[in-house]
């Protein structure tokens, strides 16, 4: 049973644009939207990609043609002077600063921050280097699981596990690495699939289709963390705008999700408060088929079952049957026994 509250991380990654007040009016949105914490990317262009390395296919559509990977990250790095000041307007905002490290040294900088909890990105995971330091912190991780499959996945646990981090503080996410991701290609039950390959570990799902409600389905199939890109206006240049919520997309997902969870509720199979003050009305009670006289048998023919519900129950039919009656009763008079 799901009974933990999901925590929903809005992803704005690398959709401030490289502005320190882009980035600030996307933590400022998220909170208005619900969002338990805002998520950004932590990385050197220098040390993550070669001057010659392509976009990807998504990214030459969304961005300027003729630059290189390599020249587009480096006007999307956030210097670290900007990460402090963001952390500090997150927690003046009372919500959670979160970024992923792409690199060592970003890892590095990211624990002087204190961080507690560090995103692991999909391109990441078959980095065994990265993981072995990031796994040496024994911080809390969350391990998106884009162009894996299941041994690879094993095999970064293993290493995170080995290097230090403690087992229960792993979340995975299912995640497909495709901006935006085709709904043939979500696959949502290998979240499940992870789930019951590693199910001492939690699961969530990061998603990047268009629209909210994967997001929603998959808290319903046990969800604990939701991560979903955010923008604040789809038709800004840049990679992921395209393929991210704009604020009145993302409350619609987090109402929907809260919503969601109001209605898993205890799993106890019981009358609601609710229901209470419509049994009297819906339900029926045993009545008189056509006038009875006093002292006269009940039997098929004189009794019936209709509403209101307040009269003797009609599960007792069997044992009113054969009985006299007490009194006069006329048509549709509720039975009594005494």
């Amino acid at each position: 049973m799901k009974k933990k509250k999901t925590y929903i991380i809005a992803e704005a990654g690398v959709n401030h644009n490289g502005s320190i007040d882009l980035a600030k009016k996307i933590i400022h949105k998220a909170k208005e939207c619900g969002a338990d914490a805002v998520k950004f990317q932590t990385f050197k262009a220098k040390n993550i990609a070669t001057e010659f390395a392509e976009k990807a296919l998504y990214q030459k559509k969304t961005t300027e043609k003729k630059e290189s990977q390599f020249e587009m990250l480096r006007k999307l790095e956030l210097s670290y002077d900007i990460h402090n000041i963001l952390l500090l307007f997150c927690k003046s905002h009372e919500i959670d600063f979160l970024s992923s490290p792409f690199d060592i040294e970003s890892i590095d900088f990211l624990n002087s921050l204190g961080l507690q909890t560090l995103k692991i990105p999909s391109g990441e995971i078959t980095n065994y280097p990265f993981l072995k330091k990031i796994g040496s912190l024994s911080k809390k991780l969350i391990v998106s699981t884009g162009m894996s499959n299941l041994g690879e996945i094993e095999s970064a646990l293993n290493v995170l596990i080995l290097a230090g981090t403690p087992r229960e503080n792993i979340v995975l996410l299912h995640c497909n690495t495709d901006y935006p991701t085709q709904m043939e290609d979500v696959n949502l039950l290998a979240m499940l699939t992870i789930k019951n390959a590693f199910p001492e570990i939690s699961i969530g799902y990061s998603d990047h289709t268009q629209g909210i409600e994967i997001p929603i389905a998959a808290v319903s199939l046990g969800a604990e963390i939701i991560e979903k890109h955010f923008t604040l206006n789809k038709s800004m240049q840049g990679p992921d705008h395209k393929a991210s919520l704009d604020p009145e997309e993302f409350m619609q997902m987090t109402n929907a999700i809260r919503n969601l969870e109001l209605a898993f509720g205890n799993g106890i199979k019981s009358i609601s408060k609710g229901e209470c003050k419509n049994i009297n009305v819906i339900r029926k009670s045993l009545v008189a088929a056509k006038d009875i006289e006093k002292g006269e048998i009940f039997s098929d023919s004189n009794l019936s079952v209709k509403r209101p519900g307040n009269g003797i129950n009609p599960m007792m039919w069997d044992e009113i049957i054969g009985r006299k009656a007490i009194k006069h009763f006329k048509k549709d008079e509720q039975i009594i026994l005494q």
